[in-house]
């Protein structure tokens, strides 16, 4: 008890740390809480109505997008004033008078859209004096919502661009422009929705909160507890095996968390203390699990909010978005695993004992019930599905609905022969992993059935965690008296209480770890509304070009350092806005002018990385700051060790600009796909081996060396391929329409375009036109979008069609087809797979040689 209490302590710095950063750190008294709580409450309430077919049903309560983003943030800047002081020496236990000035200030001048919505919708363009005053006020209570919430950084940064809008002539020559007046501006900012109101704070109320709902309601539930006990049954007694499980705990509860900050305290009070058990220091251990938690916002579905602003940035289906997701972030955890494993090799650490000891035929049976389940839900499911959709057909709602709820029930009455779990903070000896597994099955099914409507159903994002918060609602509210029921308790009555009181403290923590994300969306839309009215973007194209003499890896290391340094102060979804608004487009529009041609997806989810790391980079650093707090340890210490470990992170972005494949993007067939994820996640852990000097001994310094060559070439083949034989051929332009014609089906080719855009400025890119399924030469082009006309021995653009792929990739009127690349007959690239196993080959026998002659007395580490 008193290592409990110990601990308990050791977290609480942590807490409030999270409450600073994420919830507010103000906890007032009386009444004045009361309004914190019941403002939090109806924030949840009318999100979760807003997209249900209960407002059309009863035609009561209908929102539009735009009153939805008016309602929205004038809850989250409300609560910004009410839940975050002023400075450190401002009050906490109760809110001074000039923070409820604000506070209805704030809120006034953003309910002044909803109230006048009709009037302004009458007068674009044409503020009235009281709409400048009015978006004045909203704007500057904004910034201070901003700065208590987020801290100056994200406020400085919009004040900045700000600044940049209406003293455009007084700036350098290089980025001048001709500058706004304050009603053009203030209209721009605050009246239309190409700022404040922008596409991010739309995504912020459509999507994003249900998400981080759901996620609350699943930790209020016990989900998180329940996915910290798996990790430590299944690998807790391994080498390292606390660390191990720190690693995995964090990644489940990462997927449904939108905080590297939370996701430390959550699972780092169970794990650090553990680790240092086994053997870790201080440092490391905190270290282990800020990589843990920083990487818990790649995991798809939810990646820290930060997917849906990638949706709709990129106009890619969310399923898309994860799908590119997804091998990245899986990689990147084993690797992190196996880091951990090599770091109990070099001290010779043990896992925890294993009190409950499993044979082998309890782990046969074990693996083939979980091959079951999978196959259960990935094989067995869809089919049934789709044969329940042809027979029920509008019906079919409500069959699948009953399904769950009996499956639900069933699940509960299976968990109710089994001890609940322990909710302890200690973990004194591995619990057994087949109770332990089975006590908690039934909290998959809301994952499955968001997993489902995703994929599946392919609803939208914000519908589709409509419906599993419903159901998580559901279960929040009738696991307790059920499992009272099914354990043969008479205490259904005050079981159904705690059940109401639990879905009440799951709404309002929801309601809480959004105010920051709320008022983020809101003000990075600043940046963004900047760059639509200035104009700011293409000034960036020339200047970065211009630093960067052109030079891909360049440009990719600059904005890398720009998102590392702003997200030291920014929180991921406002990080990820103001850069890739600015940075991306850049990267694709010079990536396409040298003939690289990259993928829209790949150059957000590099910005997206970057802006993660962002979190162990000290001296910033939060989550480390949230780490050490737990662990006793230094936080700068703790941070340096954890960038140290998230190297292996920081390197896949660059790996995927140049190797879409890690996306799965131009996957042609499950034996592709196959090599694609076995030579990645070996190139990842070679890499790690590299960078931790350790692989199965202590490295030479040219192993090391060797097996980054090992790691470069498992991620990029192609590299070396093309300094042997190019990938491409250089033909004429003219001979565009003989070289579609021979494209295979559904093949694509890339051509070099040049001429003036519409804006009178001279382009010159590659894109890659889809020709379709096989034809003649002037139905492929057509299908692509561009009919073509030769005129004095050039390939000029006749006509392209509107909404077409070409229109799309930038194709336009009169441009010239300078010339066509078509791939070379050459070996596939994976043939460079072969002298890297052989090296790779070759660095294992001589470390396990020099393994086997140590005697059993040396240290691993000789």
């Amino acid at each position: 008890m008193t290592q409990e209490k110990e601990a308990q302590n050791l977290s609480q710095s942590a807490d409030e740390l999270v409450a600073d950063a994420d919830t507010g750190g103000r906890r007032p008294e009386g009444i004045v809480a009361h309004i914190i709580i019941y403002t939090a409450l109806a924030w949840s309430i009318f999100q979760v109505w807003y997209p249900s077919p209960l407002p059309f049903a009863l035609n009561f309560g209908v929102f539009n997008e735009t009153q939805a983003k008016i309602i929205h943030l004038a809850f989250a800047i409300f609560l910004a004033f009410m839940a975050f002081p002023a400075t450190n020496r401002s009050p906490k236990r109760y809110i001074p008078l000039y923070d409820w000035v604000l506070a209805f200030l704030a809120t006034g001048s953003v309910m002044y859209l909803y109230v006048f919505y009709q009037e302004l919708s009458q007068r674009p363009g044409d503020p009235t004096t009281t709409d400048v005053v009015v978006a004045v006020i909203g704007m500057i209570t904004l910034l201070e919502a901003t700065r208590r919430a987020l801290g100056p950084p994200l406020m400085i940064v919009a004040s900045v661009f700000m600044i940049y809008t209406f003293f455009g002539p007084y700036m350098p020559d290089v980025i001048a422009h001709q500058g706004a007046s304050i009603n053009k501006g203030m209209s721009h900012y605050w009246l239309t929705t190409e700022g404040v109101f922008g596409v991010a704070l739309g995504v912020s109320t459509s999507m994003v909160f249900l998400f981080v709902l759901f996620g609350a309601l699943l930790e209020q539930a016990g989900a998180g507890n329940y996915f910290i006990r798996v990790a430590f049954a299944m690998m807790g007694h391994m080498r390292g095996g606390p660390a191990k499980a720190a690693v995995v705990s964090s990644a489940l509860t990462g997927m449904i968390s939108g905080s590297s900050i939370a996701n430390v305290v959550t699972t780092g009070t169970f794990t650090i203390p553990l680790m240092k058990k086994v053997g870790f220091s201080a440092e490391k251990a905190g270290a282990v699990e800020v990589a843990s938690s920083t990487n818990g916002q790649l995991t798809p579905p939810i990646m820290g909010a930060a997917a849906f602003l990638i949706v709709e940035y990129t106009g890619i289906p969310f399923i898309e978005v994860i799908k590119h997701a997804f091998l990245p972030a899986i990689i990147s955890y084993i690797a992190l695993v196996y880091i951990v494993h090599l770091e109990a090799m070099k001290a010779g650490m043990e896992g925890l004992p294993r009190i409950h000891k499993l044979g082998i035929k309890g782990t046969m049976i074990g693996a083939l019930s979980v091959f079951i389940l999978l196959g259960t839900l990935i094989w067995i499911m869809p089919p049934a599905l789709g044969w329940i959709k042809d027979f029920a057909g509008e019906a079919t709602i409500y069959v699948v609905g009953t399904g769950l709820i009996a499956l639900y029930i069933a699940l509960i009455k299976f968990a109710a022969r089994y001890p609940e779990l322990d909710t302890s903070t200690e973990i004194n000896e591995l619990p057994p992993i087949g109770p332990t597994v089975k006590v908690g099955l039934y909290f998959l099914l809301p994952v499955v059935l968001l997993v489902w409507c995703l994929t599946v159903e392919r609803l939208s994002p914000g519908l589709s965690a409509f419906w599993a918060t419903v159901f998580m609602m559901f279960v929040v509210i009738t696991q307790r008296p059920l499992m009272a029921y099914f354990r043969g308790r008479a205490d259904h009555a005050a079981e159904t209480r705690q059940g109401l009181e639990d879905l009440r403290q799951g709404l309002i923590s929801g309601a809480r770890n959004m105010i920051g994300i709320g008022v983020a969306t809101a003000a990075a839309g600043i940046v963004v509304g900047t760059i639509t009215l200035t104009g700011v973007g293409l000034v960036m194209t020339e200047f970065i070009e211009l630093i960067s003499g052109g030079s891909i890896m360049l440009m990719l290391i600059f904005t890398a350092v720009i998102s590392l340094i702003l997200g030291m102060g920014l929180p991921t979804t406002a990080n990820y806005i103001v850069v890739s608004s600015l940075m991306a487009p850049v990267i694709v529009a010079l990536g396409a002018k040298s003939g690289l041609i990259v993928p829209l997806i790949a150059v957000h989810l590099f910005v997206f990385y970057f802006g993660i790391l962002a979190d162990d980079t000290p001296p910033v650093g939060l989550a480390a700051f949230a780490a050490a707090a737990i662990s006793q340890g230094d936080p700068i210490r703790t941070g340096l060790q954890g960038f140290m470990y998230d190297i292996r992170t920081a390197i896949l972005p660059f790996m995927f600009i140049f190797n879409t494949e890690l996306l799965m993007i131009g996957i042609e067939g499950p034996l592709h796909l196959i090599v694609v994820v076995i030579t990645a996640i070996a190139a990842m852990l070679t890499f790690a081996a590299a960078t931790q000097g350790f692989f199965f001994v202590k490295n030479k310094i040219w192993e090391t060396v060797a097996l980054l060559l090992i790691a470069f070439t498992l991620f990029r083949p192609g590299f070396w391929m093309d300094m042997i034989v190019p990938p491409f051929e250089d033909r004429p332009g003219t001979e565009l329409v003989q070289l579609a014609e021979a494209v295979p089906d559904d093949g694509r080719l890339t051509i070099q375009i040049e001429g003036l855009n519409i804006e009178g400025d001279q382009v010159s890119k590659a894109v890659i036109l889809p020709l379709g399924p096989k034809a003649d030469a002037e139905e492929r082009l057509a299908h692509a979008g561009i009919e073509l006309r030769i005129e004095d021995g050039k390939a000029i653009v006749d006509n392209v069609t509107f909404d077409s792929p070409a229109q799309k990739l930038g194709v336009d009127f009169d441009f010239e087809i300078v010339g066509v690349q078509v791939e070379t007959d050459r070996l596939p690239k994976q043939v460079m797979f072969i002298p890297a196993i052989v090296l790779l080959i070759l660095v294992i026998v001589l470390q396990r040689g020099r393994r086997a002659r140590m005697t059993p007395s040396s240290p691993v580490t000789a």
